[in-house]
């Protein structure tokens, strides 16, 4: 099912739910007389404010995003979770505005009725939309190929087990062997077509969207050239138990239909903190952008009056999913300073620094304007700081996992700022990049909130680094 058609439905089925829930309680609290009424309530405003309600949290806890062949219970545990939240959120507010207008109510624990009747009607729909959709999984609808990495009796059960489910949407159409000799093979009428170095080739030609990784002992070197093909890939990746300890703190326990496999980095942080953290950058940014504004403008003169050239620095900067943006800075170098030396690093003691552009670094406050990329939605307040187009192809060329980066909106701070030096060799990269990693595999509010607690604590006792 497209993607896009499977969202429309979601919402007509939850729009359909939502409304019919609450025209039933509705029914139960007002028409039927047996519950005692100060005062007769509407039905439509109150119908309209509880639906967009529910739309906001169902939201915020990802009940809307791509759903592929994934556990019914698991949804139902999460409409069960977010229902029982948004309850009591309402339950509260109930009291609260009783406590205001001096009404005490004996009957506000009838709420609890509208939440079973919500849990029915919502988990109904969403049942029968999935039941639709692994039906048309199973009759060939919507299915995706996929791909098996080795060539060996743990590829083939997998394969095994990927044919008897066909609820799971998915089709083994090739092998890629890790051993030369392997390639021409064949399982169940799918051949071994190419060895692993080649596995991009076959990745594009047989429209892959699902790789699962099945390597013997001795062939954990092999993971590291994989992970490296497949970054940007706009593919799945799974490994079979036991390889586990070579990417620790990178992967995600999941199973088909009992047969376990390893989620390879996934996205960690869930789907309503994401949206709290964008709603947070938006706030804080519009907040620092208004309250600074004086200090902008004094800066500004100070700087056209200090040296030749514009206010703020437009700089190309890669962002999420590669996207190219011009990060916007004080500046605080003459103008034209990589017009010689080309791309590079700032340095600690930059000579290319004007004299208002040291007070700037100094107080760190050359990063202020960037609020309005984050404003705009092109960065973040925590995130892995954004590299120029150059440094991003020489990097990625380099090391291996550097485009991982890209997959999280960056940042003005991030772990590797709070925690590591200037950018002033390989080997500063390499060592940031292992924090970056490390961010992006554990991101949660709490972490954003203990970085940004530590860049308070640096910029206050001037250690650390903000600006490259």
């Amino acid at each position: 099912m497209d993607k896009r058609v499977e969202k429309i439905l979601i919402l007509l089925i939850d729009f359909f739910a939502v409304n019919l829930s609450w025209l039933i309680f509705f029914i139960l609290r007002v028409e039927t007389g047996w519950f005692e009424l100060l005062s007769e309530p509407e039905f439509f405003i109150p119908m309209l404010a509880i639906y967009f309600y529910w739309i906001i949290i169902f939201t915020f806890v990802g009940m809307y995003r791509t759903w592929f062949a994934a556990s019914r219970f698991e949804e139902l545990s999460t409409l069960f979770k977010a229902s029982f939240v948004g309850i009591f959120i309402l339950f509260f507010l109930i009291l609260l505005d009783d406590y205001t207008h001096g009404e005490p109510s004996t009957n506000r624990f009838i709420i609890f009725v509208y939440w079973g009747i919500l849990l029915l009607a919502v988990g109904t729909g969403r049942l029968f939309i999935r039941s639709v959709q692994r039906r048309l999984l199973v009759n060939g609808i919507g299915r995706r190929n996929a791909l098996i990495i080795g060539f060996n009796p743990k590829a083939h059960d997998v394969h095994n087990s990927i044919d008897k489910y066909r609820a799971l949407g998915l089709d083994v159409v090739a092998y890629v062997a890790v051993k030369k000799k392997n390639v021409g093979k064949e399982y169940k009428g799918v051949k071994v077509f190419d060895y692993v170095d080649n596995l991009e080739k076959v990745i594009d030609n047989y429209d892959v969207k699902n790789i699962v990784i099945a390597l013997e002992k001795h062939e954990d070197n092999v993971m590291m050239n994989v992970l490296n093909i497949c970054e940007g890939k706009n593919v799945s990746l799974k490994i079979v138990p036991d390889l586990y300890d070579i990417i620790s703190g990178q992967a995600r326990t999941s199973q088909i239909y009992g047969f376990p496999l390893i989620d390879i980095m996934p996205e960690l942080m869930p789907e309503w903190e994401k949206k709290v953290k964008r709603i947070l950058d938006i706030l804080v940014s519009f907040l620092i952008l208004i309250i600074s504004m004086p200090l902008i403008i004094g800066f500004a003169i100070a700087i056209k009056i200090d040296s030749k050239g514009p206010v703020f620095y437009k700089q190309e900067r890669i962002g999420l999913k590669g996207r190219i943006f011009n990060i916007l800075k004080f500046r605080s170098m003459i103008v034209d300073a990589e017009k010689v030396s080309g791309p590079v690093w700032s340095a600690k003691d930059d000579p290319r620094v004007t004299r208002v552009g040291k007070i700037i670094r100094k107080m760190r406050i050359d990063e202020i304007p960037q609020m309005y990329n984050i404003f705009k939605g092109e960065m973040s307040l925590v995130g892995p700081r954004p590299e120029r187009p150059y440094f991003v192809e020489k990097l990625s060329k380099e090391i291996p996992l550097y485009k991982r980066r890209l997959k999280v909106r960056p940042g003005v701070t991030g772990w590797a700022q709070v925690k590591h030096k200037y950018d002033e060799t390989i080997d500063d990269v390499k060592t940031k990049l292992r924090y970056d990693l490390f961010y992006i595999e554990n991101m949660s509010l709490r972490m954003d909130l203990n970085i940004l607690f530590r860049t308070v604590f640096v910029v206050l006792f001037g250690k650390g680094h903000f600006e490259d």
